[in-house]
C-alpha cells in the first residue's frame, strides 16, 4: 500500500466476558453456552424496578490480576458509575461501568502501552427475525465485562493483532476467560487515523471485528480509505463504521458519542471499594495466585534451545504440548540437546500425526514413554525413520515401551563396526563404478553406497557408522 506520507495511529478497546460462576450484580448464572433464551435472567439483570445489584468479587479479582499481569497501576479506591444510553439490549436504560476510577491503569503488553482497564456489565443480545421485529436474549445481559484501552501507539494493522492474541493468550493463561471471539467473548474495536504530521488525524471507531482475520483487514481497509478521502480533498468526521465481512469494508453506522454524552455518574447503589481494606485484593495474596505467564514460558522454553517457531506452539498450547514438553525435560535432566529433539519430534511428527484431525485432551502416551524413545534417538539406538515409526505405532496403541516396539518391528540400528564390516567390504566389492566416482570427488557417489548399506539392511544399520567404515575401506 502506498501510504502518501501518512502515518497511521492505532489505538484498541477490547472487551472480554470474564469466567465467573455467577454475573457481574446478581447470582443469575454466568453460562455464554447457553442457547435456550432468556434462562439465566433475574429481576436484576433484566432491570426490574426496585432491584439492587451486588458486585461479584471474582470478576473484580480476575481483573486485578490482569493488571497485575501487564504490570498496570493497581487502584486503591474505586468505584462503577452509571453509563446513559438508550439501546433495546440495555434493559435499564444505563451500563454500569467505570469511568473516572477504574481498576487499573496502565501497564504494557508486547511493548504497547495500556491506558486502563476497568469493569462492567455486559449488555443483552439483539437478533433480527425474518420481519420487521427485533428479539432481546438477557442471557448475557449482566455478565462481566473487562474493558481494555490502549494507548494510541499501534502503527500497522500486524502489530495490533499481535497484541490481541497476546491479551487473547494471557486471559486463558490466568482463567480469567476463555475470550473466543467466534463466540463474542472477547470483541475488538479500533480507533484509527491518519496523519502526515505529529498531530493525531481525526478518529474513527471500527467495530463488528469477530475474528483476528478481521481486524487485520479492517484496519487495512480503514487506513486506506482515510487516505483516499484526504487526499481528494474531503474532511473525514469522527464516526463509529461497522465492518462488513462480505464486502470487506467498513460502512457508517453513527456519529461518534463523547463521553459527556454518557452522563456519567457514581452509581448510588453500589458502594465504593478501598481495595487494601478487603483480604482477597492483597498485592501478595495475588502474586500467590498467579500462574506462570506466556512470556514466561517462552523464556523458559528457548533457554532449552527450543526454536522461536516451535516455543509458540507449546505457548499456545500449555494444557496439552507445554505441559508434556515440560515433564519429558524433567525426565532428560533438562539436556538441552536432548530437549530440542524432543521439541522437533512434537511439533513436526507428533502434530503431524493429528494433522486435519482434532488434537485430544490429553495424548495418549506418557512423558516416561517418550523420554525414553528421545533418549534411544539422541543416542544413535534408533534412526530419524525409526523414531518417527515407532511413535506412530505409540500414539495407534495408545503408549507402549519404545525398546520393546524397537525389538519387535526390528528397528535398533546395527551400530557395531565388527558386525557392520562384512557388509562394507561386499558393498565396495559390488560397486566398483561407483566407488571410481568416489575416489574422483563425487560426493554423492559415497551417499549412494550408504544408500546400499541401509538397503541390505532395511534401515537398522547406522548411517553415520556406514560412512566412517566406507571412508575408511575406500583406499
Amino acid at each position: 500500500m502506498d501510504s502518501k506520507g501518512y502515518t497511521p495511529t492505532i489505538g484498541l478497546e477490547i472487551h472480554a466476558e470474564l469466567k465467573t460462576n455467577t454475573k457481574m450484580f446478581c447470582d443469575s448464572r454466568n453460562d455464554p453456552d447457553e442457547k435456550e433464551p432468556n434462562i439465566n435472567i433475574c429481576p436484576v439483570c433484566v432491570a426490574h424496578p426496585g432491584t439492587l445489584p451486588v458486585i461479584n468479587k471474582e470478576a473484580v479479582k480476575h481483573v486485578l490480576k490482569i493488571g497485575h499481569a501487564v504490570r498496570g497501576k493497581i487502584a486503591d479506591f474505586t468505584e462503577f458509575d452509571r453509563k446513559n444510553y438508550f439501546y433495546p439490549d440495555i434493559p435499564k436504560g444505563y451500563q454500569i461501568s467505570q469511568y473516572k476510577y477504574p481498576l487499573v491503569s496502565g501497564g504494557s503488553l508486547v511493548s504497547v502501552e495500556i491506558t486502563r482497564i476497568h469493569l462492567e456489565e455486559d449488555t443483552a443480545r439483539s437478533s433480527h427475525d425474518s420481519g420487521d421485529d427485533s428479539l432481546i436474549d438477557f442471557n448475557r445481559a449482566g455478565l462481566p465485562l473487562m474493558e481494555l484501552v490502549t494507548e494510541p501507539v499501534i502503527k500497522s494493522a500486524e502489530q495490533a493483532v499481535q497484541f490481541a492474541r497476546e491479551l487473547q493468550l494471557l486471559l486463558r493463561y490466568l482463567g480469567a476467560g476463555d475470550a473466543n471471539l467466534e463466540k463474542g467473548e472477547m470483541r475488538v474495536e479500533a480507533n484509527v487515523s491518519v496523519s502526515k504530521t505529529k498531530r493525531f488525524g481525526t478518529k474513527v471507531e471500527v467495530k463488528n471485528l469477530n475474528s483476528f482475520k478481521a481486524v487485520e483487514r479492517a484496519i487495512r481497509y480503514e487506513v486506506e480509505r482515510q487516505i483516499k478521502v484526504l487526499e481528494r480533498g474531503d474532511q473525514l468526521i469522527q464516526e463509529t463504521r461497522g465492518w462488513d465481512e462480505n464486502k470487506q469494508q467498513t460502512f457508517s453506522q453513527r456519529l461518534k458519542e463523547t463521553s459527556e454524552e454518557y452522563r456519567y455518574f457514581p452509581d448510588p447503589d453500589l458502594p465504593k471499594l478501598k481495595l487494601s481494606d478487603i483480604s482477597e485484593f492483597q498485592l501478595e495474596v495475588l502474586e500467590n495466585e498467579m500462574p506462570v505467564l506466556p512470556e514466561e514460558k517462552r523464556t523458559l522454553y528457548r533457554s532449552w534451545g527450543v526454536s522461536k517457531d516451535a516455543v509458540e506452539v507449546f505457548v499456545q498450547e500449555p494444557v496439552l504440548l507445554g505441559s508434556f514438553l515440560e515433564e519429558i525435560a524433567e525426565i532428560l535432566k533438562h539436556e538441552k540437546k536432548s530437549i530440542k529433539l524432543a521439541s522437533n519430534y512434537i511439533t513436526s511428527d507428533l502434530l503431524g500425526l493429528y494433522k486435519d484431525k482434532t488434537l485430544p485432551k490429553r495424548l495418549p502416551i506418557d512423558g516416561a514413554e517418550f523420554a525414553t524413545l528421545i533418549r534411544m534417538a539422541h543416542s544413535g539406538t534408533i534412526s530419524s525413520r525409526g523414531t518417527k515409526d515407532i511413535l506412530k505405532i505409540m500414539l495407534e496403541n495408545k503408549g507402549g515401551d519404545p525398546e520393546d516396539i524397537a525389538k519387535k518391528h526390528n528397528l535398533i540400528q546395527q551400530s557395531d563396526e565388527g558386525e557392520l564390516q562384512a557388509l562394507v567390504e561386499d558393498i565396495i566389492k559390488n560397486n566398483v563404478s561407483v566407488v571410481t566416482e568416489y575416489k574422483e570427488g563425487k560426493e554423492s557417489a559415497l551417499q549412494f553406497l550408504v544408500g546400499q548399506g541401509m538397503k541390505a539392511t532395511k534401515g537398522s544399520a547406522n548411517p553415520q557408522i556406514l560412512q566412517k567404515l566406507l571412508k575408511e575401506n575406500i583406499s
